[in-house]
């Protein structure tokens, strides 16, 4: 049977719903288009979960009435009766599944395509060749996913590997399985600069962005200080012969955006726009999370930003995600695209949580 908590959201969201009918109904809401908009979308939203815990309370009601039935059935109907008890709880723990599902929180970025930013950190070359690798491992993974990847920007640097990668990742899903990737990586391999054969510890960092709309994000021009200046590629080369490059600052945050892999000066200041967008939507939210709790919703498990949030051991073939304890022995296929077993480990936990708190 439902958890007591469970119960009385719906009997919350009862409530609600019929409020809501009576709201649709009344003239005065059908007069104001905003107000109409808000409570149909509302009423929509949870039609699903009535419509489910409805059938829940008929079954609920079955599930009695066979009992009783059982009760006072003679020898030859009783396997009648207990048949109908077996199929009602078959039936009523299946509609408590769905209901718990249904009640699960929806994330508000569900759909929206992923910015998503690579660098090189602590390590020097050796954490740059890993941001390369982290960077063919998502599009390995979003070719997978059958996802669509266009990059931003890129940086390489001498030895092959990137000094920092911005791109896009468009998918139904690819919110829901990447908004887990943000945070330092860590690798522990011995690089193909060390000639002793000694195991090296480096990073690069992840930052994960839902890519934010004109509507999410009023930016106001005169906060906008907007920098032109020549675009050059690895080792100083110019890359064309006029300032086609952009670099943005957002007076009031200093948040910096640079865009230059673009031939045309206004299209690498279009994308210089759309990261910023991103970056200010996701800066926004930080500061309201922090408002609402001291620790960050986004967190998985008890994982911070600034903690190491996953582990590549190529020695031991090994990929740890430290916030779930979850490991796995499979670095090669993982680091070809194969993530979709580390992201179902953190989407099962994150679900596991989220009952948790629907159910307390």
């Amino acid at each position: 049977m439902l958890d007591p908590g469970v119960n009385a959201r719906l009997s919350s969201a009862s409530e609600e719903f019929r409020e809501l009918e009576a709201r649709l109904a009344d003239p005065v809401t059908l007069a104001d288009p905003d107000q109409l908009r808000t409570v149909s979308q509302r009423y929509r939203e949870l039609e699903p979960t009535i419509q489910v815990f409805a059938a829940y309370q008929a079954r609920l009601g079955d599930l009695d009435a066979a009992r009783e039935l059982l009760d006072d059935a003679d020898p030859n109907g009783r396997p009648l009766a207990q048949a109908e008890i077996d199929e009602a709880l078959v039936e009523i723990d299946q509609l408590e599944e769905q209901l718990r599902q249904l009640l699960l929180p929806r994330d508000p970025h569900a759909g929206r395509a992923v910015i998503i930013e690579i660098r090189g950190a602590e390590g020097g070359e050796e954490a740059n060749l890993f941001a390369r690798d982290l960077h063919d491992m998502y599009v390995g993974y979003a070719t997978r996913r059958r996802w669509k990847v266009e990059t931003l920007t890129r940086t390489a640097s001498d030895l092959g590997g990137i000094n920092n990668v911005t791109f896009v990742v468009r998918g139904g899903d690819a919110w829901q399985r990447l908004k887990f990737e943000g945070g330092p990586h860590r690798v522990q391999r011995v690089p193909v600069t060390e000639s002793q054969g000694r195991v090296h510890t480096s990073s690069a960092t992840v930052a994960v962005l839902p890519e934010a709309d004109e509507v999410d994000v009023t930016i106001d021009d005169g906060d906008l200080e907007v920098d032109v200046y020549r675009a050059s590629g690895a080792g100083g080369q110019h890359v064309n012969t006029t300032d086609s490059a952009v670099r943005i600052t957002h007076i009031p945050t200093g948040v910096v955006v640079t865009m230059q892999d673009e031939r045309s000066q206004l299209q690498n200041r279009n994308r210089a726009m759309q990261v910023l967008r991103a970056r200010l939507y996701e800066l926004a939210e930080r500061q309201r999370d922090a408002e609402m709790s001291a620790e960050r919703r986004s967190q998985v498990g008890g994982g911070g930003r600034s903690e190491k949030i996953r582990t590549y051991n190529y020695k031991e073939n090994r990929v740890t995600d430290h916030r779930i304890g979850f490991t796995v022995y499979r670095l090669d296929d993982v680091l070809t695209g194969d993530l979709d077993m580390v992201v179902d480990a953190l989407l099962q936990d994150e679900r596991t949580r989220q009952l948790a708190d629907i159910q307390s």
